[in-house]
């Protein structure tokens, strides 16, 4: 009797989407909607870290928008400061300005509109041990 396989698709995560705030800053520079190109995305989430950094803000966030300090990564600040402008400038996060700090979310709505699906890809991502 042949054999019929049966590929079962497991369900991504809920994405969180928290409504925008009033009177938030001007985000800092980043490409428009139809600027944003899929090999400057697929670059900047080709990264581990920074691959991680869209998952815990899709999955976990707890505000509108997230300090570096909140991710608790054991980075240089250096290095913390490279990933977020890698993304912002990707068009994969949006980053605001506020006082001394910077903050971030990702771009759902417009990454959505431009490449359906990437997200739901990234949340349903497993990330290595000790990550």
């Amino acid at each position: 009797m042949p054999s019929t396989a049966r590929t079962v698709r497991a369900q991504a995560p809920a994405v969180k989407v928290l409504p925008e705030p009033e009177g938030l800053p001007e985000p800092l520079p980043e490409p428009a909607v139809g600027d944003l190109r899929l090999e400057n995305v697929l670059a900047a989430l080709s990264d581990p870290l920074r691959l991680l950094i869209v998952r815990k803000l899709l999955l976990e966030s707890e505000q509108f928008d997230h300090t570096c300090g909140w991710f608790g990564l054991d980075r240089p600040k250096s290095s913390l400061t490279h990933h977020f402008k890698a993304l912002r400038e990707a068009g994969v996060t949006r980053q605001r300005q506020y006082g001394l700090e910077r903050r971030s979310q990702v771009r759902v709505t417009d990454l959505n509109a431009r490449f359906p699906g990437l997200l739901d890809l990234v949340a349903a991502w497993t990330p290595p041990d000790g990550t």
